[in-house]
C-alpha cells in the first residue's frame, strides 16, 4: 500500500498524468456510449468531465497539475475544428444553393441564444459582468472567452456557460427534435444538425457528427457561422447599447 501511494503521489505529479487520465478516461466513457446505442444521457464528454472531477477531487489533484498534461488535448481542439469543413466541402453545391437561408438561420438562432439566456439572467437580478459572460454561452468555449473579454465578461465565466450550454444540447437535442416532430429524413438531419451547432456549437456538432454525416456536417457549418458572427456583431451591438 505504500509503494502505491507513493506511484500515484509520482504519477499525479508528471505532465503526462493529465494526458493518460482524459484519455483512459474518455475511451471507456466511449466504449459504454456504444454499448448503450448512443443514448443521449450517456455522452461520452458529459461523463469524462464528471469523472475527472471527482478523480481530482478524491486525489487532491490540483487542476494546473492535470491540465499540464491534458493542455495537448485542448490544443487539439483547433484542428478538430477546423476537420469539421472537410464534410462541408463534399456538399458545396447544396450550401451554393441555401447559402442566403443558412446565412438568416444563423443570424436568428445566434440572436435567439444570446439574447434569451442575458434575458433570463436580467429577471434573475444578476450582475451586468455575469450577464456580459452569458451573452456568447452559444459560441465555442475559446471564441467565448474572447468575445467575453471584449464586451466587459469574465472569460473564465464564459467558458464554463459554453461547456454547460453544448452538454445541455447534446443532451435534450434528441429529445426536443422528437417533441418538435422534425422529420428523420434528408431536410430533418440538415435541420436538426444545424440547430445543435447553433445552440450548442462543438459539443453539439460532436454528437450530430456521430449519429448522421449530414446533420455533423450542417452542425459544422452552423458553428463556423456563430464563431464569425458572435466574433463581428456581438461586439459592435454592445458598445451600440453601451
Amino acid at each position: 500500500m505504500p509503494k502505491f501511494v507513493e506511484l500515484w503521489i509520482y504519477l499525479s505529479a508528471t505532465p503526462l498524468f493529465g494526458l493518460t487520465a482524459t484519455l483512459a478516461v474518455y475511451v471507456l466513457a466511449q466504449a459504454a456510449y456504444a454499448r448503450l446505442n448512443q443514448a443521449a444521457w450517456a455522452n461520452p464528454v458529459l461523463w469524462t468531465v464528471v469523472l475527472l472531477a471527482c478523480a481530482l477531487l478524491a486525489s487532491g489533484v490540483s487542476y494546473p497539475t492535470y491540465f499540464a498534461g491534458a493542455q495537448f488535448i485542448h490544443f487539439l481542439l483547433g484542428p478538430a475544428v477546423v476537420a469539421l469543413a472537410w464534410p462541408l466541402w463534399l456538399r458545396r453545391d447544396e450550401l451554393r444553393r441555401r447559402w442566403g437561408r443558412l446565412l438568416i438561420a444563423a443570424l436568428v438562432g445566434g440572436a435567439a441564444a444570446s439574447l434569451s439566456a442575458v434575458a433570463l439572467g436580467w429577471a434573475l437580478g444578476l450582475p451586468q459582468d455575469v450577464l456580459l459572460s452569458l451573452a456568447p454561452k452559444s459560441v465555442t468555449a475559446p471564441v467565448a472567452m474572447g468575445v467575453a473579454e471584449k464586451i466587459g465578461g469574465i472569460p473564465a465565466l464564459s467558458a464554463v456557460f459554453a461547456v454547460l450550454t453544448g452538454l445541455v444540447g447534446a443532451l435534450s437535442g434528441k429529445y426536443l427534435f422528437q417533441c418538435l416532430r422534425i422529420p428523420v429524413d434528408a431536410s430533418g438531419w440538415m435541420a436538426r444538425g444545424f440547430a445543435l451547432g447553433t445552440a450548442a456549437h462543438g459539443i453539439g456538432a460532436a454528437r450530430a457528427l456521430q449519429v448522421n454525416a449530414d446533420a455533423g456536417a450542417y452542425a459544422g457549418l452552423a458553428l463556423g457561422l456563430q464563431v464569425v458572427l458572435a466574433s463581428l456583431l456581438m461586439p459592435l451591438v454592445v458598445a451600440w447599447l453601451r
